[in-house]
């Protein structure tokens, strides 16, 4: 198991950044951990790295306990902050260098992480020269420095360009088959294009805890349709399995139904029906930001 959390509450005086909190996140799995602002992500962030302790519950990693044996808990844990902090007016590679002498790893596996982020072009540039997608570079790479058996990557791809973030993705879903990773991110297309679980948190609690593909794959069905004329809300209503229907635009609506059959036919037999003309029509499925605004309301 790489990380087990067990029953984290988190208190700031009398406000519960975290309340009752447990998941489990497997060797070889990335698992988003989702919330709004303030929903207590980086609170549980720091727990889990040991630099903040709950105020009851329990964390492992890899089986040790983060509150007992901190200095065996850092030798497992690779962390990207949020803000990233860096020694601005060192270079690249004597950064790395610096970061190594502390784990005491060897020269060579610099150079690798050097390497294997992409850095080669930059590494004898001053950190205060490069970009802020490079700078994020140089705090995955130093996270990757002592082979960590966990990541834990607090919004990882802040700042990066989009031929960047592919390759921070390719990176991510390379290293992934023998570590445990954990990360935190605004950026719902990069969850869904690399994570494999998805635990969404809201005020403290998790709201949800499931395998990307089941929660993208619920009953609801979305179709947009355009009219050649104004319908009223309360016609498309009397459709069956209908949740909701929405004007979205002059003629277009979004028709959402409760059910996983392909309702496009009902709603060809109702223009019909009502002598209406349909200009285009497409089913659409939710996306994880669509997903995540409804759970989180």
């Amino acid at each position: 198991m790489g990380i087990e959390v067990k029953n984290i509450t988190k208190l700031y005086g009398s406000q519960k950044a975290l309340d009752n909190i447990s998941f489990s996140v497997k060797t070889g799995e990335i698992v988003g951990f989702l919330g709004p602002n303030g929903a207590g992500k980086s609170t549980m962030m720091k727990i889990l790295t040991g630099s903040l302790s709950p105020s009851s519950g329990t964390a492992l990693i890899n089986d040790i306990d983060i509150q007992k044996d901190k200095l065996k808990l850092q030798k497992k844990i690779g962390y990207l902050p949020e803000h990233n902090p860096l020694y601005e007016e060192m270079f690249v590679r004597e950064y790395l260098q610096f970061n190594a002498n502390v784990y005491a790893i060897k020269k060579n596996k610099v150079e690798e992480v050097i390497k294997l982020t992409g850095l080669a072009p930059e590494a004898n540039k001053k950190i205060e020269q490069l970009s802020k997608g490079y700078r994020q570079r140089v705090g995955l790479a130093n996270a990757l420095l002592h082979n960590p058996d966990v990541l834990i990557l607090d919004e990882p791809t802040t700042g990066l360009d989009p031929n960047q973030l592919v390759e921070i993705r390719k990176l991510i879903q390379e290293i992934a088959k023998n570590k445990t990773i954990f990360l935190s991110t605004h950026i719902m297309q990069e969850v869904e294009a690399i994570c494999d679980r998805v635990i969404i948190i809201n005020k403290g609690e998790i709201v949800t805890n499931q395998e990307l593909k089941n929660l993208k794959s619920k009953t609801e069905q979305l179709i947009e349709v355009e009219f050649d004329f104004r319908v009223e809300v309360e016609l498309l209503e009397l459709l069956p399995k209908l949740i909701q229907a929405k004007n979205t635009i002059d003629f277009v609506y979004e028709l959402t139904f409760d059910t996983q059959e392909d309702m496009r036919h009902k709603v060809f037999d109702f223009a019909r029906d009502n002598e209406l003309k349909i200009l285009q029509l497409h089913q659409k499925h939710k996306n994880l930001e669509e997903i995540f605004r409804n759970i989180t309301a």
